[in-house]
């Protein structure tokens, strides 16, 4: 089990509230990444979870016990950091075992543990090897091992892949989401990369200065945004945001409309712009077109025949226009 309750929790550093009153639920099995920009408290809000910070005041329950006083070992959670912090003159198998040794398992247990996590992260040809023999990947996998072995309720993870380059960390994520497929266990994962949120997410918790902004599927949050924020961050490349007259005439103080719902001609549209910036990437281009509203990007399917300079039209799709009220927030 691994139900954890968050109750009107708080966190201040002296005078500082960093965390102010906030509820949270994670469900048993539940895969919820918390996301947002550099020092919105999402690492904060796992490092109290985990017992590593003091909650100011609030509640935190762990399967319905309450775990706000119990120190980080008796929370029955395993984090897996940023930093692998391997022990570098033992094996991989040593440093899987580490864990169980300290708790004094018996020998035989230990083994059968250590056995079952290689199979499980595909270590078992390393088992026998050094950190220093491996690569950041497989480094990663034997520090995930090592809270594996230790059949938490629940698994935090605190950017595991921040240290790996642009194609591991893209292994990476698939390894992590088929490792909860594997255990069925929950698993809280904090990162600011909003892609890994939506590709790895049951669940996305969006905090901005503490306060959770939205709580929902990967698919709520990019087709129904609660709010300009939540708008802006979730999707790559981000919502296009328009203001005064065009606004005005959608109803709303500003309109939204994502890169990949403008449709792109050379011939006719609603809106005429002229092509700067263009990336073409071959599956999709994305291109910077500077309009009447500021310049906007657009993704077209393939590679669009634009140069810089050129004049393009774009059509937004009615259905896919996203409204929004004075205070930013979305108007259903």
């Amino acid at each position: 089990m691994g139900r954890i309750t968050l109750d009107q929790i708080t966190k201040s550093f002296g005078e500082a509230q960093v965390i102010p009153p906030l509820d949270l639920t994670i469900e048993d099995g539940e895969f919820v990444v918390f996301v947002g920009p550099s020092g919105c408290g999402k690492s904060t809000l796992l490092r109290l979870i985990a017992g590593l910070e003091d909650v100011t005041s609030g509640e935190i329950r762990i399967d319905g016990k309450p775990a706000t006083d119990l120190p980080p070992a008796k929370r029955g959670l395993a984090m897996v950091f940023q930093s692998y912090a391997l022990y570098p003159h033992m094996s991989v198998r040593k440093n899987i075992a580490f864990p169980l040794k300290m708790a004094k398992l018996p020998q035989e247990e230990i083994n059968r543990k250590v056995e079952n996590a290689a199979q499980v992260l595909n270590l078992s040809p390393y088992i026998d090897k050094r950190p220093g023999q491996l690569s950041g990947g497989q480094r990663q996998r034997v520090a995930i091992g090592r809270a594996i072995v230790r059949e938490p309720a629940a698994f935090l993870f605190d950017e595991p892949l921040s240290n790996l380059d642009a194609a591991l960390r893209v292994n990476m994520r698939a390894e992590i989401s088929e490792l909860h497929q594997q255990l069925s266990t929950t698993m809280i994962y904090v990162t600011h990369d909003q892609v890994e949120a939506m590709t790895m997410a049951d669940k996305i918790v969006v905090l901005q200065a503490g306060v959770i902004e939205q709580v929902g599927s990967p698919l709520d949050l990019y087709n129904h945004p609660r709010n300009l924020f939540v708008a802006g961050f979730i999707g790559s490349p981000k919502m296009n945001f328009i203001t005064g007259p065009e606004a005005a005439k959608h109803g709303a103080h500003t309109i939204g409309i994502r890169p990949e719902h403008l449709r792109t001609s050379k011939e006719s549209g609603e809106w005429t712009g002229r092509v700067g910036l263009g990336e073409h990437l071959g599956s999709d281009t994305f291109l910077r077109v500077e309009t009447e509203f500021g310049e906007m990007t657009v993704r077209t399917i393939g590679d669009f025949d634009a140069r810089h300079g050129d004049t393009v039209y774009l059509t937004p799709d009615p259905a896919r226009i996203h409204r929004f009220d004075e205070s930013g927030l979305s108007i259903r």
